[in-house]
């Protein structure tokens, strides 16, 4: 292991301390696990489908259970509430969810967990108070009349697809949560036991401020606590909301509404399927993950050991993980591509491949395994039968083969940026490390072809928005205005996948990367997106020379982006934009040599005045330095005494292990929601050591 007693005296030693460490967490196939938690309304939702489903062992067990349990407890807050996510003020959405939790998984109503959690829940007016997908959690089990949810018609999906607000249309991960949501509510699934359930009838009369019978349900169908009210629910949706409730209780109506219901919901169902398959019952995330099992449990005839029912509890596992604070739900099946795809560049940065050659031999087997249905094995799969253009269309679904995932090559959803961080790893591990070539020349490693090569570039120039920029999963299909009928009060910005600052720095860095060492293959479409990429960055950066970053904390994240980006794709290092952009770091270092915002930045989209001061150093933090020192290295920045500051930062903040502390939360989701990755405060300060040294030398040693 690392020399614990030696502190490193040069910033290529404590990269190399550092990889040294990190590459002993690597596990057997290659990538690096990780904590991807954080979010308080995930395992909720598991735990309410289990209780629902009769509480099978074959999906919670009793460990599982009592590491829940712990979770739950440890993250309580002093108000007795729960945030929406680790580093949130508590909120109802949170603490609603928590609370009904911890009494499912058997803790009992006068332990004091429940006692100060439903204080605060009734301070707060109650469970009528809570946020519209907490209130469909409710329902499920029992404890709120449907009558109380705003409808989710699964009708919608019989529109024809040139409708303007066809959920086709939607961003995609909001679509796939609606879709179980319109079958549930269509279906008004109920637990089964939930009027004979000693612990649901207690429920209903625990987290009301009235008794549960009096309670006017469809009065409180637009009531939100403020403490959740982060994204308002706009007048127009409102009134469509309105005229829905009348669709569904006009006595009139009923015949044709049943008539069509009947379809919508055959569709969803069969749409649940198709996405179950796409994704071996791994499923897109954690949300709809647990309501399509519930969606298959009641279309079994509420059958446990049904066929359907049993591939999906095999793969809850993918979702759990178990670290200090107990077991929680993460935010995916785990970030292992995107993760492993940033490491081996990193590495790469550092100078460090070849010195490390089972770190790279493992990542090139890893990476080429997990291109999406680009494998022997993943081709024989029932995946691949829907990637004919027939069920693509059928299903909504933009191209995947020779993209890459968030995590794993079974999940089977490509992303823009995964693909272009992936495509890097394997390019630089192919051109830069002798332990590869010689592993092909030996036949130790598959080697991939030009086509796998090509059909990623295909992935990704087919992704690229009318914008120039890249979004997420899809190309934007709606429109802006989709937004005033986004139905969550808490997250910003769902309705629609938008181009972001990172995954167009990842797709239009990765084509120039491609472009390198393939010059002849579709030359003219990837020097025209690249340009396009770069007119979209430069039109999305602030006055003040900033980016906001839509996916990490925040702006740091989002400059370093903003300038690779700018850079890779031909903009001189004495632009004004990259100028501004530069300037904009610098202008945030803080008195210690590091920089640092928390969660705050995403949420309020402006730099945290505070650094990262409740779970940093002095208002700094290891990530958001090393994201720092990217940018500003990319751009070759002249003041190198800042530079040198940031660099001794993250020296000093190395602990003997060639580790970095855990700090604060550094992803986000959807503006309001953060979300760890706990990887990244080993891959982004290697990276950061090993870039500066490349550019700066020996200038900035101790």
């Amino acid at each position: 292991g690392p020399d614990l007693k030696t502190k490193p005296k040069t910033v290529k030693d404590a990269a190399k301390k550092a990889v040294h460490f990190y590459s002993m967490l690597q596990t057997e196939d290659g990538h690096w696990a990780a904590d991807y938690g954080g979010p308080h309304f995930l395992m909720p939702g598991l735990i309410v489908a289990w209780y629902v489903m009769g509480k099978p062992a074959k999906m919670l067990n009793d460990h599982q259970v009592s590491l829940m349990s712990h979770y739950i407890t440890v993250h309580q807050q002093a108000d007795g509430g729960w945030g929406t996510h680790i580093e949130s003020p508590s909120t109802m959405f949170g603490t609603t969810l928590m609370y009904v939790s911890l009494r499912l998984l058997g803790v009992d109503k006068d332990d004091t967990r429940c006692v100060r959690g439903r204080a605060f829940i009734q301070e707060n007016g109650g469970a009528i108070m809570t946020s519209s997908w907490a209130k469909f959690y409710l329902c499920l089990l029992g404890c709120m009349e449907w009558e109380g949810h705003n409808s989710v018609p699964a009708e919608m999906w019989l529109l024809p697809k040139w409708f303007p607000f066809h959920p086709a249309r939607m961003w995609c991960h909001a679509r796939m949560v609606y879709l179980p949501m319109g079958y549930l509510y269509g279906s008004r699934f109920v637990y089964d036991n939930a009027e004979t359930d000693e612990i649901v009838l207690s429920l209903r009369q625990e987290i009301y401020c009235e008794p549960y019978q009096t309670i006017p349900w469809m009065k409180t169908r637009h009531l939100v606590a403020d403490l959740d009210n982060y994204s308002e629910i706009p007048l127009v949706m409102r009134l469509v909301q309105d005229m829905l409730a009348r669709y569904e209780t006009w006595y009139i109506l009923q015949p044709i509404k049943n008539f069509i219901r009947k379809f919508g919901l055959k569709f969803s169902i069969d749409y649940m399927h198709a996405e179950d398959l796409q994704t071996n019952y791994i499923d897109i995330g954690p949300v709809n993950k647990v309501l399509n099992l519930v969606s298959a449990y009641h279309a079994s005839g509420n059958n446990v050991n049904d066929v359907e029912v049993l591939n999906h509890m095999m793969r809850v596992p993918d979702y759990l993980w178990v670290a200090e604070d107990g077991m929680k739900m993460q935010g995916y099946n785990g970030s292992q591509c995107w993760d492993t795809s940033f490491a081996i560049q990193a590495i790469w940065e550092a100078g460090l491949l070849d010195e490390f050659p089972d770190v790279s031999k493992k990542v090139w087997s890893f990476l080429e395994k997990t291109q999406i249905l680009s494998t022997k094995t993943s081709q024989s799969s029932p995946a691949y039968e829907y990637e004919s253009s027939k069920n693509r269309d059928k299903f909504y679904r933009h191209v995947s083969e020779g993209g890459w995932p968030f995590s794993t090559s079974a999940h089977g959803w490509p992303i823009s940026d995964c693909t272009g961080e992936g495509l890097k790893g394997v390019l630089c591990l192919k051109k830069h490390s002798k332990t590869i070539k010689d592993g092909f020349s030996s036949g130790d490693l598959a080697q991939m072809s030009a086509e796998r090569f090509e059909k990623a570039v295909n992935v990704i120039l087919t992704l690229q928005n009318e914008d120039g920029g890249w979004a997420t999963y899809e190309n934007n299909r709606g429109f802006g205005w989709y937004e005033q009928l986004n139905p969550s009060e808490v997250f910003g910005d769902i309705m629609i996948d938008y181009s972001y600052v990172e995954c167009s720095m990842a797709s239009l860095t990765a084509l120039s990367d491609f472009h390198d060492q393939y010059p002849l293959h579709r030359a003219g479409d990837i020097l025209h997106a690249v340009e396009k990429g770069r007119h979209f960055l430069k039109s999305i950066q602030r006055p003040d020379g900033s980016w906001y970053g839509s996916w990490a904390c925040c702006f740091c994240y989002g400059v370093w982006f903003g300038i690779e980006g700018l850079l890779k794709a031909g903009e001189p290092v004495d632009s004004p934009a990259i100028k501004k952009a530069c300037q904009f770091l610098l202008s945030h270092q803080r008195k210690n040599g590091g920089w640092g915002e928390d969660f705050t930045s995403c949420y309020d989209k402006d730099y945290a005045s505070n650094g990262m001061l409740a779970y940093g150093d002095e208002g700094s933090g290891v990530v958001n330095t090393a994201w720092a020192l990217l940018g500003l290295s990319m751009a070759k920045c002249e003041d190198v005494e800042a530079i040198k500051r940031g660099v001794q930062y993250l020296m000093k903040r190395q602990l003997p292990s060639g580790d970095w502390p855990q700090e604060g939360i550094a992803g986000v989701f959807n503006r309001a929601c953060g979300i760890t990755y706990t990887a990244y405060r080993n891959v982004f300060p290697i990276w950061a050591l090993g870039r500066c040294d490349a550019t700066y030398g020996t200038t900035l040693d101790i």
